[in-house]
């Protein structure tokens, strides 16, 4: 499972490049999991449906009907920003798109409990490491996965 966190603003620009993120992690056979709302997350469950993959989000209401229409598997927390954590632990590595204090949550949380983050956003933070293309970030991602043993868990 490969996280793929971002802004949750319904702002459009970001889309066209989270699309292809969740289009390519879905055509690798892995699974998108975010935040099951909005924006970057909307997008990149979008992407990954499209190519017929499956998405989990982890939405912070207690409302499944919460989640975007792109979502194939709601998981209602009722833990608001505390479900981060949730995001984090659930997936194998996270590709970092464009976003505001969320997203840098979800980056620290990953870099503090040892996941790999791949930067597609401009975070320039120490331990992620950078990718410049969509298709860069999936591939790193993934390897990640495949260097750690967890990936098709």
């Amino acid at each position: 499972m490969i996280g793929v966190v971002g802004s949750g603003d319904t702002e459009k620009s970001h889309d066209p490049l989270a699309m292809e993120v969740g289009s390519l992690i879905a055509r690798n056979g892995a699974i998108v999991v975010c935040g099951g709302l909005s924006g970057i997350m909307e997008a990149a469950s979008r992407g990954a449906v499209q190519e017929g993959g499956y998405t989990i989000g982890i939405l912070p209401g207690s409302d499944k009907y919460d989640a975007n229409p792109h979502i194939t598997f709601p998981i209602p927390t009722g833990l608001g920003v505390a479900r981060n954590v949730l995001i984090v632990k659930s997936a194998d590595a996270l590709v970092a798109l464009p976003g505001g204090p969320g997203t840098l949550s979800e980056i620290a949380l990953a870099l503090n409990i040892g996941k790999p983050v791949v930067d597609l956003g401009g975070w320039k933070i120490e331990g992620t490491l950078a990718a410049t293309t969509a298709d860069e970030a999936v591939l790193m991602a993934l390897s990640l996965c495949e260097n750690t043993g967890k990936q098709g868990r």
